[in-house]
């Protein structure tokens, strides 16, 4: 996402060293960065384009072969035909893991580095953006807000599928793959307003299986460094 330069202000912080910088808050009125963000659902940056859909549904797809091979290796070892609880807790392992590697993730993208960063350069950025202009995810296609972690999705898990037999390794791989991949997602749910989400999401946000719409706003409000989490948010205070 391009970010057009604004005058900001970095709260303190006392875990802050010449490296560190946390997530900013820009001194530009609201209505001045609504002109600077791109503000239509046409603009190209937020369109899905073919690449993206095939990698979303590569990413699916691979999603998918995973725990439907952990679930045959596990009736296949059970003596008594039913699923180890072992595999279970792998599975679960996975989510709370997932939403624990969000926030550490998140937190380290917010606060370290800049645009000029190898490798990491392009999401600082676009993370920065989403701190001056967080409404515009919502605004984002599903493909195009997901194709770079099903991608990586795709290319992690294939190997896995090949090689792995274990039920319990195969679960917890499927599970924490999965959320990875639609972490995203929830990330937008959570700035959408109550009115446009499906019953379904609002249900499993108020459940806490989602990260929620009011816990996640605290995380654009200052000082900015709190509820990094973007899986369920349940992991919030490890990363802190």
């Amino acid at each position: 996402m391009h970010v057009l330069p604004q005058r900001c202000y970095f709260p303190s912080n006392p875990f802050r060293g010449s490296h560190f910088r946390p997530a900013i808050h820009c001194l530009a009125s609201t209505s001045a960065a609504r002109r600077s963000a791109p503000m239509s659902t046409d603009d190209p940056s937020l369109q899905s384009t073919w690449s993206h859909r095939a990698w979303l549904l590569s990413g699916c797809a691979t999603v998918k072969v995973t725990p439907g091979k952990s679930a045959l290796a596990a009736v296949a070892t059970s003596s008594s035909g039913v699923v180890e609880p072992g595999v279970v807790v792998a599975g679960l392992a996975g989510y709370f893991l997932e939403d624990l590697g969000s926030g550490v993730y998140h937190r380290g993208i917010d606060n370290f580095g800049d645009a000029s960063m190898p490798l990491f350069g392009s999401q600082i950025e676009a993370f920065q953006g989403h701190h001056k202009w967080p409404w515009m995810i919502t605004r984002r296609q599903v493909a195009n807000n997901l194709h770079a972690l099903t991608r990586a999705v795709a290319f992690s898990l294939l190997p896995l599928d090949l090689l792995c037999e274990d039920a319990a390794i195969l679960c917890f791989a499927a599970s924490f793959a999965c959320f990875i991949m639609m972490s995203q997602q929830f990330h937008s749910r959570a700035h959408n307003t109550k009115s446009r989400l499906p019953p379904v999401v609002v249900a499993l946000q108020d459940a806490g299986v989602l990260v929620s719409r009011l816990q996640y706003a605290a995380h654009h409000r200052p000082l900015y460094n709190n509820n990094y989490c973007i899986v369920s948010g349940d992991m919030e205070s490890v990363p802190r």
